[in-house]
């Protein structure tokens, strides 16, 4: 039974069959997906899946044109990216909406920076700013010494966290990171996925998008996998494996069928790659 944050199992976002075209292409066929506050629900696919689509139908960027979408058991239509977050869907996307050369507290807020005062006297709070930045990060398990260096300065993790913790502060009850791990080494990678537990253990429901099963196992409650707009699956921790997850991703019959062939070729080279997908596609479960 799949555990959920509410009394009533009510899902925080939920998208029920839903399908987009763009002209002749169809990005999503009959997609559903449901997520949960406190879990980490993992979307997994490679190049041209779907999961841009579906991440920028559910952040409102797109109307899905068959099927629904529904914000706390309600069915919604958002009127934009702005409406989305105004409820509490919160997307941070791979470039995360940071300014290199500006200081870590104001990208934090990007223009909506705490103030002092009324009228013509109102003026910018930045001591107010610069603690609440440094609290939040600190949540994230991060210690920002000065307030003031640049983001640039920081690490790929830490500017993950940094808009993570933004997201948070700033109301978001559904999170959803778009390939947060893809540009980073491994040091950095874990760095992120532990950020992504932290969100999870503070209640919110989390999306994480990523083509890599390797991150998504071990912080993910339920994963769910796309194929050329497709839906493969959709799996609670307890009823699958790592091994599985990769088999299903790679396509362990595609693989065995390409070795084949690449077996019958001339090229000694192609024999080779030919034992590694054949080795590949019989990854044991």
């Amino acid at each position: 039974m799949e555990k959920t944050a509410s009394a009533n199992g009510t899902p925080a976002l939920e998208v029920r069959s839903v399908s987009k075209y763009f002209g002749s292409v169809n990005a999503l066929d009959d997609i559903s997906v449901s997520v949960h506050a406190g879990q980490v629900t993992c979307v997994l696919g490679d190049n041209g899946a779907g999961k841009s689509t579906l991440i920028k139908i559910l952040s409102g960027v797109h109307v899905p044109d068959k099927g629904e979408v529904l914000f706390e058991g309600d069915p919604v239509s958002f009127a934009g990216p702005r409406d989305a977050r105004a409820r509490g869907i919160a997307t941070v996307f791979q470039d995360l909406a940071t300014v290199p050369l500006m200081s870590v507290w104001r990208n934090f807020f990007l223009g909506n920076e705490p103030t002092r005062g009324r009228g013509p006297v109102q003026r910018m709070d930045i001591k107010g700013a610069q603690k609440i930045m440094r609290d939040e990060m600190a949540k994230m398990g991060i210690d920002v010494r000065d307030p003031d260096q640049t983001v640039g300065t920081l690490s790929g993790g830490e500017r993950q966290a940094m808009a993570i913790a933004r997201a948070v502060y700033f109301g978001a009850k559904v999170l959803i990171l778009d390939e947060p791990t893809s540009a980073l080494g491994v040091r950095q990678s874990g760095i992120v996925l532990k950020y992504i537990i932290q969100a999870r253990e503070m209640g919110r429901a989390v999306i994480f998008i990523t083509h890599n099963p390797h991150h998504a196992y071990p912080v993910g409650d339920r994963f769910v996998l796309l194929k050329r707009g497709r839906m493969l699956g959709s799996y609670l921790k307890s009823e699958t494996s790592i091994a599985e997850l990769t088999s299903l991703m790679a396509g362990g019959a595609e693989l065995e069928e390409l070795s084949h062939e690449l077996q019958r070729g001339v090229d000694p080279s192609l024999k080779e790659v030919a034992k590694e997908l054949a080795a590949e596609a019989k990854t044991p479960a």
